[in-house]
């Protein structure tokens, strides 16, 4: 049978992941995953995880969204900007630009955007083909939420499906579909990195990147779900 699973913020956490994949029994072009975006930044394996999803996406039954950090990498890449670039340093970018430059040595802005736009042209292209959302029967996708302030909620700026926190929420949304999400930590809503649920969304990030743990929530059914993950301590070299 098809079993459908979520996974968010990977931030870079390459070996959790595949710990994580291991530990639920993921078949490839059987079970379904949903990525809810947030693959590099703060973790030591960026450019890995990329590889990885990338990978999964185009031979498996992936869906991979897009997250505020993936979309902060792509505009470093196509704008040079030294805003973006302080920027993107300042909430993890150091360790994916190591993770693409094992050397790296603070290397000029230039040299890194032409460097990764040359030698991985596929990722660049990758991230910028990933969707803001996806829908299905019963669930909305998402990386950080929807704008309650928006009946038609494809509507709402695309920043707020990269961005939005308290808004979303601490409010309720009538949509009339369960908003699965990521991008905040569930430890900050309920003080539990485990999953988080309410009765019109569920937040799934663990902060697997604060040395907490990567959740996967696997959905049963409209109204059963299960709860799987790998503690970020579970492995050895991150001890």
């Amino acid at each position: 049978m098809e079993r459908l699973f979520v996974i968010s913020d990977i931030h870079g956490c390459a070996d959790h992941f595949k710990q994580l994949l291991k530990k639920i029994h993921y078949r490839p072009n059987v079970d379904r995953l949903i990525l809810l975006g947030d693959y590099i930044d703060r973790g030591p394996k960026s450019m890995e995880t990329l590889e990885m999803i990338l990978h999964m996406v185009k031979n498996e039954k992936v869906i991979a969204l897009r997250g505020n950090h993936d979309q902060r990498f792509i505009k470093l890449l196509e704008t040079k900007d030294t805003k973006t670039y302080e920027e993107f340093l300042k909430y993890g970018g150091l360790e994916t630009l190591k993770s693409y430059f094992p050397d790296f040595n603070n290397e000029s802005i230039g040299d890194i955007v032409t460097f990764i736009n040359k030698e991985y042209p596929s990722h660049i292209q990758f991230l910028k083909n990933t969707p803001l959302y996806h829908e299905e029967q019963h669930f909305i996708f998402v990386h950080a939420g929807l704008d309650p302030l928006f009946e038609n909620w494809k509507e709402q700026p695309s920043i707020n499906f990269l961005y939005i926190r308290d808004s979303f929420i601490y409010h309720e949304v009538s949509v009339g579909k369960k908003v699965i999400f990521g991008h905040t930590k569930t430890s900050d809503i309920h003080n539990s990195a485990d999953i988080w649920f309410s009765k019109d969304k569920i937040g799934i990030d663990g902060g697997c990147a604060f040395k907490q743990q990567l959740n996967c929530l696997q959905i049963v059914d409209e109204s059963e779900f299960k709860q799987h993950h790998v503690h970020y301590k579970d492995l050895d070299q991150f001890i």
